[in-house]
């Protein structure tokens, strides 16, 4: 497997980790769910990315039953939003401080840990999803406040951002951010100078939706000719080739993607050792990028 490395929260982790929003669809079968988890570990990787709200606190449980001290496994959360059971939209946003702060022990309790390594806020500025509206529209100052203050109490090692502008984001930069998780692929590259900044600032960009999708309207990857040209030259699949576009893209990229299936799980950490020529590399760079700031809706 290929060992490149970036940092993350002061740590060296393999570019290649996974992310557990997928592990709700299996349910009904927990014993697979954590045996899914622990050959992700097999397979090298040592950053896992998670939320409460990722079935109600099933991917949370699969972590604590799956992961060992030994594995040294960099398990990242968010907080910003909260479950919905029942409603249209599976979550709803929870912007304001005693909700960060919620958010926080509900992780800390469901990963049944004392600290969370890293812990990112979502602050919805952009990119697909929810809009906050009324009293979920709160300044960042009284964010970082509260996640600062969580730090200084121990509950948290380090401070991320998820859906937030390259404004934002440099606003924020004095409270030591670690990392940004934007929506972001070949087919949508709308923060680009977002991540230039974060590349500048050393600041691992850990992108969601990294095939595209998520929302009808979003652009796929997988649905570009340029991409299963060069996957049918290269003998891999246009999944692989979206994903090792990311890796070569800028070296403080980090993957988190989730798959509920095996097979799907060693395809993804194999994209390590696809490499691009220029020309291949030119090819996909010339790829149009379309918007991604698809707004669903708002929640309170």
């Amino acid at each position: 497997m290929n060992t490149s490395t970036a940092s993350l929260a002061g740590r060296s982790v393999s570019r290649i980790g996974y992310g557990a929003a997928q592990l709700p669809r299996l349910h009904d079968r927990h014993d697979e769910a954590v045996a899914l988890l622990r050959h992700a570990v097999e397979l090298g990787v040592n950053h896992v990315d998670t939320a409460e709200f990722y079935g109600f606190g099933f991917a949370n449980a699969v972590i604590r039953a799956a992961l060992r001290p030994e594995d040294d496994v960099l398990v990242v959360s968010k907080v910003g939003a909260e479950p919905n059971p029942g409603g249209p939209v599976p979550l709803r946003i929870a912007q304001r401080p005693e909700q960060l702060r919620a958010g926080v022990e509900d992780n800390l309790r469901s990963l049944g840990v004392d600290q969370l390594s890293a812990v990112n806020l979502r602050r919805l500025d952009t990119g697909p999803g929810l809009r906050p509206e009324g009293d979920q529209v709160v300044d960042l100052d009284d964010q970082l406040a509260t996640m600062i203050a969580l730090r200084d109490e121990g509950k948290i090692g380090a401070i991320g951002l998820s859906s937030v502008t390259r404004d934002v984001l440099r606003r924020a930069l004095p409270a030591g951010i670690v990392c940004v998780q934007n929506a972001y692929s070949l087919a949508s590259r709308d923060d680009e100078d977002t991540l230039r900044l974060c590349t500048a600032e050393g600041i691992a960009w850990v992108p969601f939706f990294p095939l595209g999708g998520g929302f009808p309207s979003l652009p796929k990857v997988t649905d570009e000719p340029a991409v299963h040209t060069v996957a049918k030259s290269l003998n891999v699949t246009p999944s692989q080739v979206g994903l090792a576009w990311l890796l070569h893209h800028a070296p403080n990229i980090l993957l988190i993607p989730g798959t509920g299936d095996p097979t799907h799980l060693a395809a993804n950490m194999a994209v390590g050792e696809i490499t691009f020529d220029a020309d291949t590399l030119a090819t996909l760079d010339a790829v149009e990028s379309r918007s991604n700031n698809v707004v669903i809706g708002a929640a309170s």
